[in-house]
């Protein structure tokens, strides 16, 4: 059998076209008719993975949908502990081919998904993604080879006795139908915008605060050169001002809370004037109401029972529950 197997490897190399690499590895490619996986090269080839990482998602590309790929169900297959296991998914999910959306089941509840990307940047382009099974064969020309392969041809049917003419051969270039699967959009990688509040403004817009308003924004360039602020954005954000203003803050209070901790670089100064306007606007001040201390309700005193000599709570003396209810006493 070795031999057999040898002598055939042999005449396979003899036959190669062309000129044979003196030495590294030579491919036996011998076309696949069914249980296939296309693997691009960016992951089998990947610069930054660990060989570990590329084999394990090389398996889970493999696999088909609704298949465990947790730590467990991996540990339980392969011989990798759990630690070298949690961090080759770890590498996957930070090159972008593992994904752990929460997902909102059909009753309500929350779940996270285990989403394997063959194409990461294709995700993150924001392209669609098919949800289809492990065998994906491309219908798009196949690149040009990058290094010498060895073919060895297939052996021809032997005919069968019967005179039933045998099927012919599906061309590679055909895909094989895969069953239908509705495409889905995955989440976005980020958390979702959410609306941005609104400038907060003055309940009486007077010229004063106007006039105030707007020194104050043309001002901020002299203590932080980053925030120049053209006509139409001191424009735009003089009711922030002024409702700051409005509210007894000092320029010198404003004048820190704009220009303390700045970005480097500061690519829009006047989106950040305007969420620092917005998200850190003080309270009104209180009154002088507000600030008294509440009244206490009046305590009952204690008085000492004339019968029993026990303390209890009234305000005029006399005898305590008890003796009342023993000497007939009403309460």
């Amino acid at each position: 059998m070795d031999t057999q197997h040898d002598n055939a490897l042999t005449h396979a190399l003899a036959a190669i076209p062309g000129p044979v690499p003196p030495s590294g590895v030579l491919h036996a490619v011998i076309p696949h008719t069914s249980r296939f996986t296309v693997v691009g090269n960016h992951l089998a080839q990947h610069a930054e993975l660990s060989l570990v990482a590329i084999g394990i998602g090389v398996h889970i590309q493999s696999l088909p949908a609704g298949s465990k790929v947790g730590i467990k169900a991996l540990a339980a297959r392969f011989p990798e502990g759990e630690v070298k296991i949690a961090c080759a998914l770890r590498e996957l999910e930070a090159h972008g081919y593992l994904h752990r959306p929460r997902m909102r089941l059909a009753k309500g509840r929350v779940a996270t998904r285990t989403v394997f990307c063959n194409q990461p940047g294709a995700v993150l382009r924001g392209g669609v993604v098919p949800v289809v099974g492990p065998a994906v064969r491309s219908t798009g020309p196949a690149p040009a080879p990058v290094r010498e392969h060895l073919r060895v041809p297939e052996p021809a049917p032997v005919p069968e006795p019967t005179a039933v003419p045998e099927p012919r051969p599906v061309p590679e270039a055909v895909p094989v139908p895969e069953a239908p699967h509705a495409p889905v959009r995955l989440p976005s990688r980020t958390a979702p915008t959410q609306p941005r509040r609104p400038l907060p403004h003055p309940h009486v817009l007077t010229p004063e605060l106007r006039q105030a308003a707007a020194a104050l924004l043309a001002d901020l360039r002299r203590h932080a050169e980053e925030l120049v602020l053209s006509e139409q954005d001191v424009e735009e954000l003089i009711p922030g001002v002024a409702a700051w203003l409005e509210r007894d803050a000092t320029t010198d209070a404003m004048r820190r809370a704009l220009t303390a901790d700045l970005p480097k670089p500061l690519k829009h100064p006047a989106r950040l004037v305007r969420h620092r306007l917005t998200a850190l606007l003080p309270p009104p001040l209180p009154g002088a109401h507000d600030l008294a201390s509440p009244r206490r309700a009046p305590v009952t005193p204690f008085q000492t029972c004339d019968g029993c000599e026990r303390a209890f709570r009234s305000h005029d003396p006399g005898h305590c529950r008890d003796c009342r209810a023993r000497y007939g006493e009403a309460a």
